[in-house]
This record gives C-alpha cells, sequence and structure tokens, in this order.
C-alpha cells in the first residue's frame, strides 16, 4: 500500500494532536510531510520527534534555530520555517496528498486555500474559511477538483447521512432539512443572572468535548453553532430556512439529515473528534480510530431541545448573518475573534461578547466582496471596529 503523505496545519491543537493520534494507529497508511504550530513549541518539538516530518513551521521567527537546534540534536533534518508564507508553503507541497487544515480562526484562511489550489484533498476543521470567504473559497475547490472533506462533528455526521458525493456538492434531492446539535456547553442550565460573572476557566470547561480556548468560549455562547450553521451553508448548498438547530447535551447524536419522506437519518458515536477524523482521512473506506464503541444502554437517554435564543443571541446573530450575505458572515467572524480575546484576556464580561459582535455588525453596512483582498480588507475592518468599539466600553 502507498502511504498518503499528510500536511497538518495546526498540529499542536486538539484537532492536531487527534490526527497525529489516528497517524500513528495506521503507520502502514500515512505519512506526515509538515507539521505546523504557532506557539506551542514544546509540543511541536515532541510530535516531529515521534512523526519525523521534513517540514515544521512556527509562528515566529525567534524560534526556529531553537527547533532546528534541538531537532539536529535528535538527528532529525527537519527543516524549520516560520511565518504565513511558510503555512501555504507546506499546505501547497507538490509531494503532498491531504491537508488536515486545523489552524483556529482566519489565520488559517491562506494556508487552506493554497491546498485547495493545488488540488489537495482538504479536511476542513477550520469552520472560520467557510465564515470569511464561503462564496471564494468553494469557487475555487470547484475551480481545481479539490476533494473537500468536513472534520467538524457535526458536519462530517451530515456527509455521513446524505446521498453519495462529496461536501461541496449540493445536498440532492429529498432533503428537508439538515439538523446541527450542540451540546448547549457549560452554562446550559445556568441562570441567566450568573452568567454576568462566569469566568474563562469556566467557560472553557465544556462537559463533553476537549477544545481549545477560542472554540470552548464559542460553544459556551453557542457562536460555535453558529459559525457551523454558515459552513453548513456553503458545503451543502442550502439556504439557511433548511437548517435547524436543536440541544442535545449528550452529544451522542452528531447530527441529522430530514428527509421529504418522513426519514431521518443521523450519524451517533461517543463525543470524539478521532472519529470524524479518521473517517475523512480514509474515505470512501473506514478505519479503527481508537474510540471506544457507543454504549446505548449505559447511555439510557438521549434528550432534545430548541436553542433558547435570549441565553444565546450569539446564535441569532449567526442567523442574521447568513441572511444578510456579503460580507455579513465576514464581519460576524471578525467581531467574535476580537470579542472572545478580550473576555479570555479578563477584559470583557461574559455577557457582553454578542454585544460587541451585534454593534459591530451595525456599524459595518452590508456590502460585497469581489475578491481575497476585499475579503481581507473587510476582516480587518471589521476588527477595528470591534477594537474601538471594545474601548469605548472600557473607557
Amino acid at each position: 500500500m502507498t502511504r498518503q503523505k499528510l500536511t497538518v496545519l495546526g498540529a499542536t491543537g486538539s484537532i492536531g494532536v487527534s490526527t497525529l493520534d489516528v497517524v500513528a494507529r495506521h503507520p502502514d497508511r500515512y505519512e506526515v510531510i509538515a507539521l505546523t504550530g504557532n506557539s506551542r513549541v514544546e509540543v511541536l518539538l515532541e510530535q516531529c520527534l515521534q512523526h519525523r516530518p521534513r517540514y515544521a513551521v512556527v509562528g515566529h521567527a525567534d524560534a526556529v534555530a531553537g527547533l532546528t537546534e534541538r531537532l539536529r540534536s535528535a538527528g532529525l533534518s527537519t527543516a524549520v520555517l516560520a511565518g504565513p508564507a511558510a503555512l501555504e508553503q507546506v499546505a501547497a507541497l507538490p509531494e503532498v496528498d491531504m491537508v488536515m487544515a486545523a489552524i483556529v480562526g482566519a489565520a488559517g484562511l491562506q494556508p487552506t486555500l493554497a491546498a485547495v489550489r493545488q488540488g489537495k484533498r482538504v479536511l476542513l476543521a477550520n469552520k472560520e474559511v467557510l465564515v470569511m470567504a464561503g462564496a471564494l473559497f468553494m469557487a475555487e475547490v470547484r475551480k481545481y477538483g479539490a476533494t473537500l472533506l468536513p472534520i467538524d462533528s457535526e458536519h462530517n455526521a451530515i456527509f455521513q447521512s446524505l446521498p453519495a458525493g462529496y461536501a461541496g456538492e449540493p445536498a440532492g434531492a429529498g432533503v428537508s432539512h439538515i439538523l446541527l446539535t450542540a451540546s448547549g456547553g457549560p452554562f446550559l442550565g445556568t441562570p441567566l443572572e450568573r452568567l454576568r460573572n462566569v469566568t474563562p476557566a469556566e467557560a472553557c470547561a465544556h462537559p463533553n468535548w476537549t477544545m481549545g480556548r477560542k472554540i470552548s468560549v464559542d460553544s459556551a455562547t453557542l457562536m460555535n453553532k453558529g459559525l457551523e450553521v454558515i459552513e453548513a451553508h456553503w458545503l451543502f448548498n442550502l439556504p439557511s430556512e433548511q437548517i435547524e438547530v436543536v440541544i442535545h447535551p449528550q452529544s451522542v447524536i452528531h447530527s441529522l439529515v430530514q428527509y421529504v419522506d418522513g426519514s431521518v437519518l443521523a450519524e451517533l458515536g461517543n463525543p470524539d473528534m478521532r472519529t470524524p477524523i479518521a473517517y475523512a482521512m480514509a474515505w470512501p473506506e473506514r478505519i479503527a480510530a481508537g474510540v471506544a464503541p457507543l454504549d446505548l444502554p449505559a447511555i439510557a437517554k438521549l434528550s432534545f431541545e430548541r436553542p433558547d435564543l435570549l441565553r444565546f443571541p450569539c446564535l441569532a446573530l449567526a442567523f442574521r448573518a447568513l441572511r444578510d450575505g456579503a460580507n455579513a458572515a465576514t464581519v460576524l467572524n471578525a467581531a467574535n475573534e476580537v470579542a472572545v480575546a478580550a473576555f479570555l484576556a479578563g477584559r470583557l464580561p461574559f455577557l457582553a461578547i454578542a454585544e460587541i459582535i451585534a454593534a459591530t455588525l451595525d456599524a459595518v453596512p452590508v456590502r460585497p466582496m469581489a475578491d481575497l483582498p476585499a475579503i481581507l480588507a473587510e476582516d480587518a475592518n471589521a476588527r477595528a471596529v470591534a477594537t474601538e468599539l471594545l474601548a469605548r466600553r472600557s473607557a
């Protein structure tokens, strides 16, 4: 068997770590060519020692010499690079077959596009790519013949429950709705008045999933689900009216597809990201992921409820951005990243995250974006507006 060659963008995050766990279980199937990390150099070092990639990319040039020296002392000839251009370089390497796109936030857009433009199999874990630049991104997928497979557990579940095809194609005749499940995060049953004083540590303590800090906060506000609604619109070519969100605290049913004949197909499993990662890596085959079998009698109960938009205003803002179209989702994403960073730094109350996002959407006119420079300009402008709103709030 010829081994598939892999670049992992965002190797030191939770998705990257899970990806490398799957790789380690199948050394006969996969070979790591490049690993990238931003500031977690120690984690990246350990990953390089285990997987021996040809390239490693760090976020800052001042880390290159130290990591290079330590790799050389361990007998590795891994080339250490730094910065955004290096991310694009390793995403587009001719010898690479597939790219795990797991860089969080807007920083992942350009390297993921670089992989698409080389016609790679792109395993998309960075939802912000489609939120910021959905129309452009999907047009590039079609133009360059890339294969796009979703890694988010919800979109992966929908992909598994749709007729044969791959992400980026229309959902297909007979699909009535898709239903994205959401755990509700750590504050599902918390009194609203208590939310005024929650800490970053509390917001990051997800009851079911192990995730990075930014994504954990997005889960607590349900913005994560809002971003997934926008992502689903682009992945499966469905309007907002055919996309629903349902709260499912057990995180066992990862999402569902409802058909016009009354059938509902769902994908179930334990909440472990190695399942969708392994499915996308081996598709259309299936391989072991190291995930424990689902024990339904032990779970005993699966419950569902509709999301309360008073508790989760960020979800309503995401639907607003999807309906507004044009630059609105780009503005939404940028404002959310600014607000969440301020919350994690202790400069903004939890409930004010949605206030900053709403105010930014109100302040930036809805206008079309013709190309990547326009998208990046809208992103930068929205960040400046959100930052100014934060400053006014603190004054």
